[in-house]
């Protein structure tokens, strides 16, 4: 893996470029996010066709491929934000060009399937990148989401802290990794495998029944992706319940592979599929408190140098 970068942070007024590389968009939920970012201070840019539909897809690889490729090498777009997860990110990937991420430096924004995206950036490019709010959300994005995405963007650290709640006690320190589970399990065996080794893994998950949970977990114990771990922060678990079995719900199950580490974790931090999806920055390090239930960011994923 190339060596840790930053992206460049923004000014006020920087050109932010829309893409949509995984599911398709709803026209009017984007429209009122490309408002939020005008708020905000920043110009949305978009293409004509990236509301184009191919069935759950927005349009073909081609085109969704694209529009990644010209975003990145548009000299006068400054950074990156994702219209919406879905599906369909890791259809791109093995086509895209990491030494061109590498050199733009430019902060890309998602989650959700953008997670896949977020991976390969990191493992390929060895560039830093933000996990957080997109565009096309029925709810809009919350004055307090807004601002912390601008800070992630600009690179202030002022909001430097996610508040969570005690798993397991104690204190670690590494780069941040992860997001949702069931794209972070599926990048296990290929080129953009998640590399956990002395990082704090962040972990949230959707619509995904406890069952499914300890599938995905019991896989990366086998892929020994729990092994060498700094911390464990696991963030929303929306509608991650089975009313058959209310007894064994996401955390009882998260509980049953993680308090065996030996390492702090970290319960309902403010990121994910939630009101409050608030940003971290994916490759950054961090400290990891399970005592206070705190997550401190100490390095931000863009920089002015």
């Amino acid at each position: 893996m190339p060596a840790a970068l930053q992206a460049r942070a923004l000014r006020a007024g920087a050109r932010i470029g829309i893409a949509a590389p995984a599911g398709a968009v709803d026209p009017e939920r984007l429209e009122a996010g490309e408002e939020a970012l005008r708020r905000l201070g920043f110009e949305p840019v978009r293409r004509g066709d990236l509301t184009a539909r191919a069935g759950y897809l927005a349009g073909d690889d081609e085109r969704r491929a694209a529009e990644l490729a010209e975003l990145i090498a548009a000299p006068d777009i400054d950074a990156i934000i994702c219209a919406r997860g879905g599906y369909g990110s890791s259809r791109l990937l093995a086509g895209l060009d990491a030494a061109a991420f590498r050199r733009a430096r430019k902060p890309l924004v998602g989650y959700s399937d953008i997670t896949a995206l977020l991976l390969w950036q990191w493992r390929e490019a060895g560039l830093m990148g933000i996990h957080g709010p997109m565009l096309e959300r029925e709810e809009g994005l919350s004055e307090e989401v807004a601002e912390a995405l601008r800070e992630a963007l600009m690179g202030d650290l002022g909001s430097s802290r996610l508040q969570g709640r005690s798993g397991v006690g104690g204190r670690g320190q590494g780069r941040l990794l992860g997001g949702s589970l069931s794209l972070v399990t599926a990048s296990l065996g290929t080129a953009w495998e998640i590399d956990t080794r002395g990082g704090i893994l962040l972990l949230e998950e959707v619509q995904e029944p406890p069952y499914r949970i300890d599938r995905m977990l019991e896989q990366l114990r086998a892929a020994g992706k729990l092994e060498a771990l700094a911390g464990v922060g696991i963030g929303g678990l929306e509608g991650c319940e089975d009313p058959r079995y209310p007894e064994r719900d996401a955390e009882v199950v998260l509980r049953e592979f993680l308090d065996p580490l030996a390492v702090p974790v970290v319960f309902g931090l403010p990121f994910g599929h939630v009101q409050r999806n608030l940003c971290w920055p994916f490759g950054a390090r961090a400290s990891l408190d399970g005592d206070r239930g705190e997550l401190e960011l100490l390095e931000s994923a863009v920089t002015n140098g």
